[in-house]
């Protein structure tokens, strides 16, 4: 009879370890969990193509550029309007190497163009070119892990200040960090990045994480 109590009362103690740490069990499980699905092979593609434009050494923020390129085409002492930063130049340059027209250069010059794109994906002309609006940042990191084009953008209040836009690029980041950080981006900015969150590529942006940034996507093309 004591050795059944024993067992009884070891299963009780067993039972409450256990009921104990699920809390903890579920939440580092969540932490390893993925947002958002797998890269599809067309993910792999996007983020190859995007990879192949060597941000981080082109669209370089102080200097003129060749919107599309990326390359400097003004002398390095140019002080001229257009060569502060250049988020929506890169944005507008990979949305063309993918297929996809993004108001650009003739139609908007690059001064304050992010704004201008902001309003132009918002507007009529955005959606007969082929984007859509995205709900949320969820959507966001899946539909560029299955290869499509999708742009994070900010549009400043302050028609006379820059806004600020970049690409999400796939990612099987876990769904803790896709709500802390939001998804992942490759951008250029005063500082260029193949890999970086919306959180900290628009943290010059006060009011743009997490409630002031929207997001657009466009299907890539067959």
């Amino acid at each position: 009879m004591y050795r059944t109590i024993y067992h009884c009362f070891a299963i009780l103690i067993g039972l409450s370890v256990l009921l104990s740490a699920t809390p903890y069990r579920m939440e580092a499980a969540r932490a390893h969990e993925t947002c958002c699905g797998p890269i599809t092979p067309a993910g792999d593609k996007l983020a190859s193509t995007l990879d192949s434009m060597e941000v981080e050494s082109l669209w370089l923020a102080h200097e003129h550029v060749n919107w599309e390129t990326g390359e400097p085409d003004r002398g390095a002492n140019d002080e001229g309007p257009g060569n502060h930063t250049h988020c929506s130049a890169f944005a507008a340059a990979a949305a063309k190497k993918l297929g996809v027209y993004l108001l650009r250069p003739p139609e908007h010059g690059q001064v304050l163009l992010s704004n201008a794109q902001a309003k132009w994906l918002a507007d009529d002309a955005g959606r007969q070119a082929g984007w859509r609006s995205v709900p949320d940042m969820r959507q966001a990191q899946r539909l560029a892990n299955q290869g499509q084009l999708v742009v994070v953008l900010y549009q400043n209040p302050d028609r006379h200040l820059p806004g600020h836009i970049a690409i999400v690029r796939p990612s099987e980041k876990s769904a803790q960090a896709l709500d802390e950080n939001g998804p992942e981006l490759i951008q250029a900015g005063e500082h260029n990045h193949k890999k970086i969150n919306v959180r900290v590529g628009f943290e010059n942006h006060p009011g743009a994480w997490p409630d002031g940034v929207r997001y657009y996507m466009h299907p890539r093309p067959e």
